[in-house]
């Protein structure tokens, strides 16, 4: 029994970790489903993208009000990347 816990404990951090969403692909389900992110800024950050990929954090950031640094991190460490990349920790201070 311990070791079939041990077992699903190993698989769900390797699915953990596995999870990323990258904003230039999301569909607007996948962006639903992280915490902080509600339908309107959602459908934002849709129609942001369709008028110009976001370049970088800042992009994002700049162009989707209520993402600042510390909404941006919170969605980072839920998975999601802008070009592949996280929210840079240092920027978060």
């Amino acid at each position: 029994m311990k070791h079939r816990f041990a077992l699903g404990l190993l698989l769900a951090a390797q699915l953990a970790c596995a999870q990323t969403l990258d904003i230039a692909h999301a569909r607007e389900m996948d962006l639903d489903g992280l915490r902080g992110l509600g339908p309107a800024t959602t459908r934002l950050i849709l129609q942001e993208r369709e008028r110009q990929p976001f370049k970088d954090w800042k992009d994002l950031m700049q162009r989707t009000p209520g993402i600042g640094p510390k909404k941006a991190a919170q969605l980072s460490e839920q998975g999601l990347r802008v070009q592949g990349q996280p929210y840079p920790a240092k920027a978060q201070h």
